[in-house]
């Protein structure tokens, strides 16, 4: 039987650091869904299909044709144990940046053990040359017109660059909302 794990997350966009996961998960599993995380409360700069798009395309220029083919990418709604369980994943894999980032990582995966104890979750440290990098930042990086080059793929710095249009604003859509107003 396959080994399959899921590497869930909101990919908005796809990181180097992301690359850099996938690519060591395909070390210890025979197949890699990348789960792009559907979440109502935060506010992307990208859709789902366009994150399933970007992460696909950058695969492509990442990674060797094998690879690509044990790599499947989607978007998801739900629980991600649920999801896991569909898909007959063995294991959740989880990048850290950062001892910050493991507090919040361990009880989400205390969390799953409890709803799916068939369910693992393989924490995985990201490479030293990516400890800094995250989507959050490097959207802002990109809003101002900064250079994220290194920092993403190739994909997903033109995509930024398309979002954030040339006069360096920010899109509407991820400007605070005013709270107490009525349209």
């Amino acid at each position: 039987m396959a080994s399959i794990c899921i590497y869930p997350g909101s990919f908005d966009p796809i990181t180097n650091g992301h690359v850099n996961i996938i690519r060591r998960a395909l070390v210890t599993f025979n197949r890699v869904i990348v789960a792009v995380a559907v979440n109502v409360k935060k506010t992307a700069l990208f859709t789902p299909e366009e994150r399933v798009d970007l992460i696909r395309r950058a695969l492509e220029d990442e990674l060797t044709a094998d690879e690509c083919k044990r790599v499947k990418v989607e978007h998801f709604e739900g629980l991600m144990v649920e999801y896991a369980k569909k898909k007959k994943a063995k294991a959740i894999v989880r990048g850290l940046r950062a001892v910050s980032d493991f507090e919040y990582e361990f009880q989400m995966a205390s969390m799953n053990r409890k709803l799916a104890p068939d369910v693992d979750t393989m924490f995985m440290m990201t490479d030293e040359c990516n400890i800094y990098i995250s989507s959050r930042t490097v959207k802002e990086v990109a809003s101002f017109h900064g250079c994220v080059e290194g920092l993403v793929p190739r994909v997903s710095r033109l995509a930024m660059q398309e979002k954030y249009g040339r006069a360096g604003s920010v899109p509407k859509s991820l400007l605070p909302k005013a709270e107490g107003k009525k349209k």
